[in-house]
């Protein structure tokens, strides 16, 4: 068992009882004819003048050390694209509407603040677009006129041992020509995943309200995986949703 001491600190009826509450106690029993269950015990909730008592059980299964490998989040490396979510738009209600549709969504999004969400259905196509987003860099993958500025400045840092001052100005011209053709277009990422997934994801926009949430940041990998990160108020947590995508072909990434 495991016992949690809280501050008692009040806040809204809505959030959970535990942050009203003096002592926590978590612990794994056994309930029902042996199944195990997860079971909280809150003491002290006061409630006005009056204080009561909480035990919550919920079924549980235990897990097998050789099976951690198959629930464990995915291993990803930095995403391509990574914007957060407005709060006063939710896209549930969006996405509500185009899984009638088709049973597949297409979601680009770019590091200007722009989100395009477009589904293909028989005689129509819809695409819907939520701008102004706020894009996130940090731990974000570089834009390729970054990564051609690095890689620029390093062939001039070496190359200027061996070549007069007029050679590397030469080739400095040559070289920085074509970069200032994708220095000014931004990052983006383009992914196809289930539409009745990526609605259920997005539950929670349905059942929280605007106080309730922090963030909610849309991480995108082309050709491997959509990850929604929502952090909640006030410091309960976060959460996490793991989206397949489907592969993508070039001609459909064009």
């Amino acid at each position: 068992a495991m016992v949690v001491g809280s501050g008692g600190g009040g806040g809204r009826t809505s959030n959970i009882a535990s942050l009203l509450a003096q002592e926590v106690t978590m612990k794994l029993a056994k309930r029902n004819g042996g199944m195990p269950h997860l079971c909280l015990d809150v003491k002290d909730i006061h409630v006005g003048e009056n204080g009561i008592g909480v035990h919550h059980a919920i079924p549980v299964r235990i897990m097998r050390v050789d099976e951690l490998q198959y629930h464990v989040p995915p291993r990803l490396g930095m995403p391509d694209v990574q914007l957060e979510l407005p709060r006063d738009r939710p896209l549930r209600a969006v996405v509500e509407r185009l899984k009638g549709i088709g049973p597949q969504v297409y979601i680009e999004g770019n590091m200007a603040g722009v989100l395009t969400l477009r589904i293909d259905g028989d005689g129509a196509s819809i695409r819907t677009s939520f701008n102004k987003l706020i894009p996130i860099h940090e731990d974000c993958k570089p834009s390729s006129s970054q990564s051609q500025t690095q890689t620029q400045n390093d062939e001039n840092t070496m190359s200027s041992a061996t070549q007069t001052r007029t050679q590397t100005q030469t080739q400095t011209q040559t070289q920085t020509q074509p970069q200032t053709q994708t220095q000014n277009e931004p990052v983006k990422c383009t992914v196809k995943l289930d539409s009745k997934k990526l609605h259920a994801s997005l539950h929670w926009q349905g059942t929280l309200g605007m106080r309730d949430v922090s963030t909610a940041v849309l991480c995108m990998w082309e050709n491997e995986m959509l990850v929604l990160d929502v952090t909640l108020n006030p410091e309960i947590g976060r959460f996490m949703y793991y989206i397949p995508v489907h592969f993508m072909s070039p001609d459909e990434l064009t």
